[in-house]
């Protein structure tokens, strides 16, 4: 009861707004993740190789600090609400556009095009939410808000499991419009932040160059701390379901491949809330490192489990451990961040990180496929690499645990 013990000090309008950041980033999440989920079925239907529609998730990858940049210097000039609904609808539209694709060029453009609309959401909905909250509050709401990705990726998994037999690829990718609803809740529910209102009296309409003085240092820091991140998590998830059905010969959409990615999101959901509220207690940087280090003793079990079971247990301990590191992220990145360019710098180090680990489904293929196409050999070396760099990088940076927002003569 005590981990939850600070969402119930939320007042109303608090938890309205933590509930739709929440969703914004599942909903996008969902979308993200469906492709992942029919890659097979996709090079197919267009003959063409697995690895070029995998060039589908480095695009979305890619394209996602322009749209960080893009979003984030919006919602700093013109608030954070009223750009999450724009956001929101554009990678909805996205998404429903991807459906109707008539060739893999088309394809490949609509899934840049998303990751654009998808590069503004984390940003946006973190620091909507981190600045609407008591400091206290955070280590938890932020375990919570990352949490909302695999818990995307576990609704595209119980999608794909019960309608792709029926209405195949591109009906799944029609099914993907749908978070375009979530804009209603926002205009009804969701206030603007008061941390940016309460600034815009004060603040002088700056450039980002200008507001970044000073902190460009810290902004590369960010953005490689969120490459060995990025790596760590997409290492992790992007290439499950193919390690799925390449080398444990499960078909997409059976009972067992969904089990699996279930317990796989079901571990990142619980790893995401236990360690962003652990790190009230023992800091930011030590809980992020902690969860990193004990990923590395869970990979056999994950890769190698040799029953269902073990396997089942493996999934759920490793994202335990990954979606844990991960928890503690939006809370840290919006601490560390300066009030005046806090809707765009965490979100541009976070996308200008999954824009340096975009390559890694296609280099997890490429090391797979010199072994043979063994993508447990691949995924176990590449998870245990990035676990050691990214407690390194950890270790070696700043904490700003509590920190004030909005403070007079903040930044």
């Amino acid at each position: 009861m005590s981990l939850l013990a600070p969402l119930r000090e939320l007042d109303s309008t608090q938890r309205h707004t933590v509930l739709a950041s929440f969703l914004g980033w599942t909903l996008d999440a969902f979308d993200y993740f469906l492709l992942t989920f029919v890659i097979v079925a996709v090079s197919k239907e267009f003959g063409a190789d697995k690895s070029e529609v995998i060039y589908g998730l480095f695009l979305t990858l890619a394209a996602r600090p322009l749209g960080a940049l893009l979003f984030g210097r919006l919602a700093d000039r013109y608030g954070r609400r009223p750009i999450l609904m724009l956001d929101v609808i554009l990678f909805s539209l996205f998404e429903l556009a991807t459906a109707f694709a008539p060739s893999l060029s088309v394809f490949l453009v609509l899934r840049f095009l998303f990751g654009v609309a998808m590069g503004g959401e984390w940003g946006l909905g973190a620091s909507l939410a981190m600045e609407s909250i008591p400091p206290k509050a955070r280590g938890l709401v932020s375990g919570l808000l990352q949490s909302g990705y695999p818990c995307g990726f576990f609704l595209g998994a119980l999608v794909n499991w019960l309608l792709v037999d029926h209405i195949g690829w591109r009906g799944l990718f029609i099914v993907g419009a749908l978070p375009a609803l979530l804009v209603i809740y926002i205009r009804r529910s969701v206030p603007e932040s008061p941390v940016w209102q309460a600034g815009q009296a004060e603040r002088k309409k700056r450039g980002l160059f200008e507001e970044m003085r000073g902190h460009w240092k810290l902004a590369i820091y960010l953005t490689l701390l969120m490459a060995a991140f990025n790596m760590f998590s997409h290492g992790s998830q992007d290439l499950y379901h193919t390690f799925e059905e390449v080398n444990l010969h499960l078909p997409s959409g059976s009972g067992a491949a969904f089990v699996l990615v279930a317990m796989l999101n079901l571990g990142a959901m619980v790893g995401g809330l236990f360690f962003g509220s652990l790190s009230e207690r023992i800091g930011r940087r030590r809980a992020m490192m902690t969860a990193a280090l004990l990923a590395i003793p869970v990979i056999p079990l994950w890769m190698y489990g040799g029953s269902m079971l073990w396997l089942a247990v493996g999934a759920f301990l490793i994202q335990v451990m990954v979606q844990g590191a991960w928890g503690v992220v939006p809370t840290h990145l919006n601490e560390l961040s300066p009030d005046a360019v806090r809707g765009t710098l965490p979100g541009v180090a976070y996308q200008l990180g999954n824009l340096l680990a975009a390559y890694t489904a296609n280099a997890q293929n490429l090391i797979a496929s010199w072994r043979g196409g063994d993508l447990a050999f691949a995924m176990s070396t590449w998870i245990a690499g990035i676990a050691l760099l990214l407690a390194l990088l950890v270790w070696l940076g700043p904490e700003a645990r509590g920190v004030g927002f909005g403070k007079p003569g903040a930044e």
